[in-house]
């Protein structure tokens, strides 16, 4: 995939993984579109980075994405990448009655929106000559950690509809990319933790993007990255490593 001169739309792209890809393509030469809930880090990203546009956006409600579409296709109509980045992770222990209310919220956000905004921006997509859908899933689709089971669960739904989505689109220009992260360190998760300042830990983010931009640039269409080739690999082995 031709890594510049695009229109990038990028979902939770105001911090992580999805703030390392915006800052990154803007800086390749791409026009570079984020959406967040947070307005303030929309607005102070807007001032850092000169010519990114930011769009108010919480895309755990269905009539926010349809709005987020509506709005990108009317006024930016070149856009030809899609960047289903955002996430939340939480805790669920399934030996106890569940929070209803974040098991939805995790599978609304990892897993319904993608779904989603997949099915709004296709047809969109499939006009343009280098067009991409690139999905955000996790070596967690592959080896789970049991404490995060819905969290594992919305992931491991990702990397399988990544391959039929691939598959539906096989006739048309639009490429459908995987990317699988290993824990990078980011905030996610932060919804979790009682030390809001703490981070995720894991590979520094510089080190998760080099490889991932290298994955697009030569359209290695499912790419574990880092330690996550290990969990892709060994599947079963890793969860009983990661879960003692």
């Amino acid at each position: 995939m031709n890594i510049t001169g695009n229109t990038i739309l990028i979902t939770g792209g105001t911090s992580g993984i999805g703030l390392a890809f915006a800052e990154e393509f803007h800086k390749q030469g791409n026009k570079v579109i984020i959406c967040g809930r947070r307005k303030d880090r929309l607005a102070h990203l807007e001032d850092a980075h000169k010519g990114m546009i930011t769009r108010e956006c919480d895309i755990e409600k269905t009539e926010q994405r349809v709005d987020l579409f509506n709005w990108a296709i009317t006024n930016h109509p070149d856009i030809n990448v899609l960047i289903n980045n955002a996430g939340i992770q939480l805790v669920t222990d399934l030996t106890k009655p569940v929070n209803l209310d974040g098991v939805h919220s995790e599978i609304e956000t990892n897993l319904v929106a993608p779904i989603h905004l997949a099915s709004l921006f296709a047809s969109h997509l499939a006009t343009k000559n280098d067009s991409a859908i690139i999905n955000i899933s996790s070596g967690l689709a592959f080896a789970p950690i049991a404490f995060m089971p819905v969290y594992c669960a919305t992931k491991a739904a990702i990397h399988s509809l990544t391959m039929s989505l691939r598959h539906q689109l096989k006739n048309t220009p639009v490429k459908v990319f995987e990317i699988a992260p290993p824990s990078v360190d980011t905030e996610l998760g932060h919804q979790r933790r009682t030390d809001k300042t703490q981070t995720h830990g894991g590979i520094p983010i510089h080190e998760f993007l080099n490889e991932a931009m290298d994955a697009i640039k030569y359209d290695l269409l499912e790419a574990p990255i880092g330690h996550a080739k290990g969990l892709r690999a060994k599947r079963e082995e890793m969860f009983d490593v990661m879960n003692k």
